[in-house]
């Protein structure tokens, strides 16, 4: 009889094994990890045109390819396979062709230059072979002329050898992340008629038009200028009109002394819809964007999402064009919602413990959305009568093989009796043990943690950590008044958020308070740097992208109208006590114990490398344990895959050596 138990017990236990035989997801799973953008649907409403970004190990890069599929989803086919990848894909008006941008060499131009395919079968063709390279474009309602997006730079490749000019630059605004320097280039629409080929050029001058929009008639163009005096002191950009022909005049249709952009015009052709930001000047680099309505004219302008005091994204008109459908962030979610433009009337359409990341319109009715979870990558879906029906399945194939943190909403109280939410990641297979944990920080500051599908903290928690996410003040989703809270004043209110949020966990029994880690890139590692300055309990840090004395970073970033705005002029005594101030992390090095992992990219003019450079120098003066590491050739985000593999690994060699036991 015991031998009968033993066997059907071990036979049990060998069943469970079997159905919780799942990996951790390590740092080399970033080989396999693809990413879906850009859907669109076809003018028939029958097909979705999407673009995968695959990795390719042995480029050591993302290699992006067009994909269709079917409304249903039912049938998918990819249609493009090219080494070059594709961009901004879209439809023509009738359906017949596929537009798409690409550098793919086919005569002496290097730049960027658009291509037609026709989906009735035959090989993609160069549209266009300007020398300037093609930024953006849109096709007219007829499909009988294509505005064009052009930066009036020839982007010539020079030999290896070759000495370089000189870098000339006499602009305010002279410095900007994978731009590098700004030199006096600027970018203008330009008119292709699609049947003679030919490009005539619509605006000039010292200025940048972007964001082009045709109304439904095919007569008007209206784009984006910022046409002050010296564009780059100001935030001022406004929405202009023109007629689409070489020599029209344009005119100014908003006058906010803020931000505006995205214009669409509404389908029956009566309204423009756009977005406004929410200050003018002041907080403008805190802001929340507003959904607002006018007159083709210019006239009676209506702000339809001001009371909802959350920022709205990636508007659609409907087909009748009686509502207007768009994304919100709320507390850590990211919902679809829509407004009656004529009673103001608003109504969410879907949302959740999830994050949705893009949506699209159809014709014949229903919309088209991206969205993701904690448990499953971003797809792309068809939403209609309120019911999601998922399309596209990318990443999970290899994903279903792998075990995932559970991941929970928390809300912690700050010591000044704020109330912050969070995210909490548990590994997998893990019971209620206090287990080592990294706070890992958002940058931004002003974006959120939320319920979407996170690689880096799902990286961390597969090492064995709790994980957690914290949208501290400064986070949007909690309103104007919350983001804006930390204005001029870093790393106070952010600090006291993030400690209150690790005391809670550390009160509920979630993790090891004898085990504490942070880390975080860009505003996230300028927390990491504040935070272990303030407080020693931290036993181990990774800091990217950041930076401690303030002071030294004017000038040399690409924020100089933000620093001066914010800050202050540091030449004036109360600009340069705010400046002291804010860079208490190296002028009070000697508080930190915490060990703590540097790391940057070496061309990031974001967040420079003199940051971080200078922070590992104080700690190494210090023999605080640190180590630095500087990724060649990178900006502020890496995109070289092996370097991205690196930086994952090396979270988890630095944690686990100070964390684990």
């Amino acid at each position: 009889m015991k031998k009968i138990v033993l066997s059907i017990t071990l036979s049990l236990g060998f069943l469970f094994l079997q159905g919780q035989n799942k990996r951790n997801l390590v740092p080399s799973d970033v080989y396999k990890y693809k990413s879906v953008s850009n859907p669109q649907v076809s003018p028939d409403g029958k097909w979705i045109m999407y673009s995968v970004a695959k990795p390719d190990s042995i480029k050591n890069k993302k290699q992006s390819d067009l994909f269709l599929t079917s409304w249903d989803g039912k049938d998918n086919l990819q249609i493009t396979f090219t080494p070059e990848g594709e961009s901004n894909a879209k439809f023509s008006p009738d359906g017949k062709y596929i537009s798409y941008l690409s550098s793919k060499k086919a005569d002496t131009l290097d730049a960027n230059q658009l291509w037609l395919m026709d989906r009735r079968g035959g090989e993609a063709k160069q549209f266009t072979k300007e020398k300037y390279d093609l930024e953006d474009y849109e096709w007219s309602p007829d499909g009988s002329k294509i505005v064009l997006v052009m930066k009036d730079v020839e982007d010539k490749k020079k030999k290896k050898d070759e000495v370089k000019a000189p870098i000339v630059v006499d602009r305010y605004h002279f410095k900007q992340d994978v731009s590098g320097y700004i030199l006096n280039h600027n970018t203008h629409l330009y008119l292709l008629d699609i049947a003679s080929e030919k490009v005539e050029q619509l605006t000039t001058g010292n200025f940048d038009e972007t964001s082009p929009a045709w109304s439904p008639d095919g007569k008007t163009i209206v784009f984006v200028s910022n046409r002050t005096e010296d564009p780059d002191r100001n935030h001022n950009d406004a929405i202009y009109s023109m007629e689409a022909k070489k020599g029209a005049e344009m005119k100014q249709l908003t006058h906010w002394k803020g931000r505006e952009g995205s214009p669409q015009f509404s389908k029956d052709g009566k309204y423009i819809a756009y977005l406004r930001s929410t200050d003018d000047a002041t907080f403008i680099n805190y802001d929340n964007s507003i959904l607002t309505i006018m007159d083709i004219n210019g006239g009676n302008e209506k702000l339809l999402t001001q009371k909802m005091d959350r920022p709205v994204a990636n508007f659609r008109w409907s087909p009748d064009s009686k509502k207007i459908a768009f994304l919100v962030q709320d507390d850590r979610q990211r919902y679809v919602s829509e407004v009656d433009i004529s009673s103001g009337k608003l109504n969410q359409i879907i949302g959740g413990n999830r994050s949705f990341s893009k949506l699209e319109s159809r014709q014949s009715g229903g919309w088209l959305v991206m969205m993701s979870d904690p448990q499953h990558p971003e797809n792309i879906y068809t939403l209609t009568d309120g019911k999601l029906n998922q399309i596209t399945h990318i990443n999970e194939d290899w994903l279903k093989n792998v075990a995932l943190a559970e991941v929970k909403g928390f809300e912690s109280i700050s010591k000044d009796g704020t109330k912050v939410s969070g995210l909490f990641y548990k590994p997998s297979g893990k019971g209620d043990e206090k287990l080592p944990f990294i706070l890992y920080i958002h940058g931004g500051p002003v974006t959120q943690d939320d319920y979407s599908f996170d690689f880096t903290r799902q990286i961390l928690a597969g090492g064995g950590y709790a994980v957690a996410a914290v949208n501290y003040r400064g986070s949007n989703g909690r309103g104007i008044d919350f983001s804006k809270a930390i204005y001029a004043d870093w790393g106070n209110l952010e600090v006291k958020d993030l400690l209150g949020a690790t005391d809670y966990l550390v009160d509920q029994g979630w993790v090891d308070k004898d085990r504490l880690g942070i880390g975080g890139w860009s505003y996230g590692g300028i927390l990491t740097d504040y935070t272990i300055a303030t407080d020693t309990r931290f036993k181990a840090a990774c800091s990217g992208a950041g930076s401690a004395m303030q002071l030294s970073m004017y000038g040399i970033d690409q924020y100089l109208l933000q620093w001066n705005e914010e800050i202050g002029l540091p030449w004036t005594k109360d600009g340069l006590d705010r400046y002291l101030r804010l860079s208490y992390p190296f002028t009070h090095a000697g508080r930190i114990k915490t060990p703590t992992l540097f790391m940057v990219g070496e061309n990031d003019f974001n967040v420079p490398s003199v940051g971080t450079e200078q922070m590992y120098a104080a700690l190494k003066t210090l023999n605080v344990p640190t180590t630095l590491v500087i990724y060649p050739n990178q900006f502020h985000g890496l995109q070289v895959l092996s370097y991205q593999v690196d930086r994952f690994q090396r979270y988890l060699d630095w944690y686990g050596k100070y964390l684990k036991k």
